[in-house]
């Protein structure tokens, strides 16, 4: 009796519910775990956006670690001039797609403007409605007010992942009066680093920096405990975001080039590609 008592006990490790760690398959879908590994080991996280089937599978193939569907597809995919005019509902039925295509790839969807600013009540619901109606594994921000920071920590304790967004974020543009680059005067640099700093205490396991001089983004990196998302920040992050239609110089029409930042590098010309065969095919028939 007393031997088959203690068959009955659990034999896992104390430190776990479900096992214990095992080691990371390329082909399981990252996890906050395995990205602060990553940090703690000084290996760059790399994260693309994506807005529909075909795109997400080709983040996730080359085993891309964070497939984010953006709001920027208001102006890369819908064609408008700011990212402003995008709802959560259009926003909901993009991440569907995306959650259909990337199996590997941790899946975070970005909470729209006018969805998340009233209260934290109305951002826990936003958030909530990513997750379940959007299949999306965890949220991103902009939080540069203290009401954004306030959403942040309610987000978190409603059990939901958070990305915040600190320097350029391109939501308030309304107030900083373009897309300018923030962080360039000391009362906006120490602003940015406060920011980030803000969003780490209320539970973010990340924080893109966009748009900042490269000695803030130093400091910011140097200051966080989380890892640090760049994009137009120089190299000194954890790691860095693009644009996919920006990196795979997708978009030809002039429309397109006034919206794409000067600081995003092509790593292809698939634009000039597909006008090339769409000509071809023309001239064929």
């Amino acid at each position: 009796m007393h031997r088959l008592a203690r068959r009955l006990f659990s034999n896992v490790p104390k430190s776990t519910v479900y096992g214990g760690p095992k080691p990371q398959n390329p082909n399981q879908r990252i996890t906050l775990n395995s990205l602060r590994q990553k940090h703690l080991t000084g290996d760059p996280i790399t994260m693309v956006t994506a807005y529909d089937y075909p795109s997400s599978i080709q983040v996730d193939t080359p085993g891309i670690d964070i497939c984010l569907f953006d709001d920027s597809a208001t102006m890369v995919v819908h064609g408008y001039d700011t990212t402003l005019p995008i709802t959560l509902d259009e926003m909901l039925s993009h991440c569907r797609v995306v959650a259909s295509g990337a199996t590997r790839s941790l899946l975070v969807g970005d909470l729209p403007f006018g969805s998340y600013e009233s209260s934290s009540a109305q951002a826990v619901d936003t958030a909530v409605r990513v997750l379940k109606e959007g299949n999306m594994d965890a949220i991103k921000l902009e939080g540069a007010a203290p009401s954004r920071i306030s959403a942040a920590r309610a987000i978190v304790e409603a059990g939901i992942a958070v990305i915040g967004h600190v320097g350029l974020t391109p939501q308030a543009i309304s107030v900083l009066g373009g897309f300018r680059p923030q962080g360039k005067t000391i009362n906006s640099a120490v602003k940015v680093v406060e920011t980030a700093l803000s969003l780490q205490e209320v539970g973010c396991f990340s924080v893109v920096l966009e748009c900042v001089p490269v000695l803030v983004t130093t400091v910011a990196t140097a200051a966080l405990q989380i890892p640090t998302i760049g994009i137009g920040a120089w190299p000194y992050c954890s790691g860095q975001v693009l644009v996919y239609h920006d990196l795979l110089g997708m978009l030809q029409h002039p429309h397109h080039a006034k919206v794409t930042p000067k600081f995003c590098k092509q790593y292809g010309h698939v634009g000039e590609a597909i006008n090339k065969a769409l000509s071809e095919y023309k001239q064929e028939v």
